[in-house]
């Protein structure tokens, strides 16, 4: 098999599950906390490292900003083998009373983007794999985190998040808005892959926080802390899936 066009790797490349986060800066982070570190491959918004966590050998693959992107790693990804992605990201919560610094768990993304209407109706649901979300909530609670668990929405505007939009999000009982969710969730569906999803919240939308301009300060002392904790619950969690 030819190598994959984006994240330029092949078959036998990479392990059975992979961490995806969307930042390539957070590849180096979630890297740090492990062992035989070895870069595979790096092109545009992908960078893709093995590693091994408490002898358990991940994949680390980048995806970018958005479902298009997300969707793209997602297919290789399964292209070459992978059989698990996780998802370990930030979001802006929905609903009044979560903090920035609290985790969520998704249980499943409204499709509130364009990438998975491209491969289904938007009425065939984008969630979690119950394997991946039970070992996620597990070790959160396990460590007594403060981590929601309940649905998200997927958009693709950061910019044309309305009052409007963010209302309507709040009163359906959405936990949190990120981009790239749905999109990974509705693939893993499709190609018999499981697909989870942790997020650090980063600002709450409902109550007017927001996040900041750079990675630098985007973040509050203590969801720079929780972005820390949600890796290691993440790599954790791997351990058992």
């Amino acid at each position: 098999m030819a190598k994959q066009p984006h994240l330029l790797v092949e078959d036998g490349d990479l392990t059975d599950i992979a961490l995806v986060p969307g930042d390539p800066g957070r590849v180096d982070r979630i890297a740090n906390h492990c062992s035989d570190v070895e870069t595979v491959a790096e092109n545009r918004e992908y960078k893709v490292v093995n590693a091994s966590y408490e002898g358990r050998p991940l994949t680390i693959c980048s995806t970018g900003i958005g479902a298009p992107s997300a969707a793209i790693a997602a297919e290789e990804l399964d292209s070459v083998g992978v059989e698990t992605v996780l998802r370990v990201g930030t979001c802006g919560a929905l609903q009044r009373g979560i903090e920035i610094g609290d985790m969520i768990v998704a249980t499943g993304a409204a499709k509130d983007e364009g990438t998975s209407k491209r491969y289904e109706s938007p009425t065939l649901p984008a969630v979690a794999h119950h394997e991946v979300l039970t070992e996620l909530t597990n070790v959160a609670r396990g460590r007594d985190e403060p981590v929601h668990v309940g649905p998200i929405a997927t958009d693709d505007a950061f910019y044309a998040e309305t009052e409007e939009y963010i209302a309507e999000w709040e009163q359906a009982g959405m936990l949190a808005v990120e981009m790239e969710a749905a999109a990974l969730f509705t693939l893993a569906r499709r190609k018999g892959m499981r697909a989870g999803a942790i997020c650090t919240v980063d600002g709450n939308l409902v109550e007017g926080t927001q996040k900041g301009e750079t990675e630098a300060d985007e973040l509050p002392e203590k969801a720079k802390n929780n972005v820390e904790r949600a890796i290691e619950l993440a790599l954790e969690a791997t351990t058992a899936l």
